[in-house]
Parts: structure tokens; sequence; C-alpha cells
């Protein structure tokens, strides 16, 4: 599969438009009227953010085109349903509501699906568990049942594995009578948790917002760690215009997000 495609459902990603928070407030007030010509373009100047949404997903094996596609009905979904009396912003508004679009399509349209001689292999093995395991008095290893059916240790292992059945995430793993454990508290990621994942968007919408010389300041400034010395030279302009445009970049970011 690729991924790096440019054209993506007859789109093409690299003149995707994007919008300031001034056009977006601004249509999405006019779209709540029922404006149509304002949410077509709220919808076009949103395409990158539901771009840059899927790509969490390009691990899975998906056509992109479908993913895209799925993303931008969970976009539409977001204008549609976004209160403009809140105080919220809309891409905070919309994220949850694409991704959630986005993984219930992979959950509705991807079915496991184990091949014959995997099965076959799996339920020998289980046969020949039961028969060492008579034998042993004792529950035999992996080893021990590849070795008994001649096959190599990792296909057992892996047949094995096949056709166990599927746990959720929401599945309780122990109850005193309140408050359950469920798999999903084991199994955290504490590192790459979604308000992480949502922040770095964020900060990515941002920074597209900025101006070129903007931004190659602030990507050799924080993101290769170059002093504002460095960066004047490396650019041709004075330490003290590094740090003035810093700055207003900075509080431009923090604007945006």
């Amino acid at each position: 599969m690729y991924y790096n495609k440019v054209e993506i459902c007859g789109v093409n990603t690299s003149k995707l438009k994007t919008l300031t928070s001034e056009e977006k407030e601004e249509l999405l007030e006019l779209s709540s009227k029922g404006d149509a010509d304002a949410r077509r373009k709220l919808i076009d100047g949103n395409l990158r953010l539901v771009l840059s949404i899927i790509q969490r997903f390009t691990n899975r094996h998906e056509n992109l085109d479908d993913l895209f596609q799925v993303g931008c009905i969970g976009l539409i979904k977001a204008i549609d349903n976004f209160n403009t009396e809140l105080c919220v912003k809309f891409s905070t508004y919309a994220v949850p509501m694409i991704i959630g679009e986005v993984r219930r399509y992979l959950r509705d349209n991807n079915s496991i699906r184990v091949s014959r001689s995997v099965r076959d292999l799996a339920y020998r093995a289980l046969q020949t568990r039961e028969k060492l395991q008579a034998e042993m008095n004792s529950e035999p290893t992996v080893e021990q049942i590849a070795a008994a059916l001649g096959e190599p240790r990792k296909a057992v292992a892996a047949a094995i594995d096949a056709i166990v059945e599927p746990m959720s995430l929401y599945d309780p793993v122990y109850s005193d009578g309140g408050d359950s454990i469920y798999v999903m508290d084991q199994i955290s990621d504490t590192d790459n948790t979604d308000e992480s994942w949502l922040e770095d968007i964020a900060l990515r919408e941002a920074l597209k917002t900025l101006s070129k010389r903007e931004r190659d300041i602030i990507n050799m400034r924080f993101f290769r760690g170059k002093t504002q010395m460095e960066i004047a030279s490396e650019i041709g302009i004075s330490q003290a215009q590094v740090s003035r445009l810093e700055k207003g970049a900075l509080e431009h970011i923090r604007k945006q997000m």
C-alpha cells in the first residue's frame, strides 16, 4: 500500500487549503444558518485536518482513499453539529468526531479471518496438548507440543494464538462488586494518549498558519536545537530579528491552540 500518495479520492493533497481562525468562525456561523457555500468552504478548508488524522491508521493496511472518505464523513458531521455558541475550538470538537467515524469503519469492516491450514494445526496442537498432559500429569510446553507434532515451535504458537477468542479492551478482569478493572486499564499507554496526540495535531495545524520564515525559525530553534545566534547566521538576519520573529511565532501558536 502506498501511503505517501499525493492524490487521494481525486483530491490533490499538496494543494489543500487552510483556513485562519477568523475565517473558520465566520464560516461556521454562516453554515449554522444554512449557508451551503460556507459549509462547502469549511469542508474544503479542513481536509488537511482529515489527512493528518488518518495517518494514525495507516498501519492497519486499509485503503487510504476509503479512510479519507470516512474521515470526511466525520468532518461533515462535526460541521453540521457544531454549536457556535459554546466556547470550544472547532478542531477540538472535530478531531474526536473524525477519529470516531474512522474507528467505527475499521471495527465494522475488519473481520478476523484464519486460514484452514492454521486452524487445522491449532486443533492438532490442542489434541496433542491434552494427550501429553495425560501422559505427563502436567501442562506441556509449546516446545514439547511442537516436537510431538514435528512442527516449528513458532508456527504452533501462532496457530494456537490465532484461534483464541479476541478479547475486548472493555472486558472486565476483576470486580469486587464496585468499580471494575478492565483490560484497557492494564495495558493503557501513558506516553501516547489521545490527549497528547490531539495536542500534536493542534501544534501541526498551528505551524501551518505561520509564514515560511517563522516556521523555519521554530523548526531550527525547537526541533533542531539551534541557538538564536546560529539561526541568525544561517538565514542572514540579526539575532534581535530572530528573537522578535520567534516571540511573535510562539504567541501566534498559543492563540491557535
